[in-house]
């Protein structure tokens, strides 16, 4: 089976997930809370953030190539779905099982508060979600 890849949609859906990554983690919404729940050195954070950016950018490319390859293949098998509902349900459930438990198992054993925890898996939810449906709006 060849797998169809639209590039803009994996494009845009990184450009969500930089956006996304970027209102979650500010000021605005769950900035402060998630630097002080996890001990984030805003000085240090800030020296090192092109390099955080540069890697964000490399594995939120990576994660929109892999949502929109399972999509491709969730579509064709389940026929009944469209291309958008398949890559939508794809995200969802990527991370209900990868994302979730990585992310769970992680907290537990470095004893990350559960506040912590749920700002994390809340972004990876809407973030999922959000690629999932630029990914099925720009088709194949």
């Amino acid at each position: 089976m060849d797998v169809q890849i639209n590039i803009w949609g994996v494009l845009g859906a990184v450009l969500a997930s930089m956006v996304i990554g970027s209102l979650w983690y500010s000021n605005a919404l769950f900035g402060k809370q998630w630097r002080k729940l996890d001990h984030i050195d805003e000085k240090k954070a800030k020296a090192d953030m092109p390099m955080a950016m540069i890697g964000m950018v490399i594995t939120s490319l990576l994660m929109a190539y892999v949502l929109a390859h399972v999509s491709y293949i969730s579509y064709k098998f389940f026929v009944t779905n469209t291309f958008q509902s398949s890559a939508i349900m794809t995200g969802f459930w990527m991370w209900l099982g990868f994302v979730l438990p990585v992310l769970v198992s992680g907290s537990l054993f470095n004893q990350r508060r559960k506040k912590a925890t749920l700002i994390h898996a809340g972004n990876w939810l809407i973030t999922l979600l959000a690629m999932g449906i630029v990914i099925g709006s720009v088709g194949l």
